[in-house]
């Protein structure tokens, strides 16, 4: 007997809705990202773009420090 487990919500892809409400940046910010290589790693699944948590995460860790202007 197999039983079937629910990918856990933390394990999901977000969403650029989601990417853009954990940095506080406009979706549009996002998108200009990716369109110039800039920003988190994305993925596309289909017609969608997704993230995975931890690649932007580690994207925001390796931002440089400092005061902003």
């Amino acid at each position: 007997m197999t039983t079937d487990k629910a990918t856990p919500i933390t394990d999901r892809l977000w969403t650029v809705q989601d990417v853009s409400a954990f940095l506080g940046v406009p979706v549009g910010t996002l998108y200009a990202w990716r369109s110039t290589g800039k920003g988190p790693d994305a993925r596309r699944i289909g017609k969608y773009v997704r993230y995975r948590p931890d690649d932007v995460r580690a994207w925001v860790a390796a931002l440089p420090v400092g005061v902003a202007s």
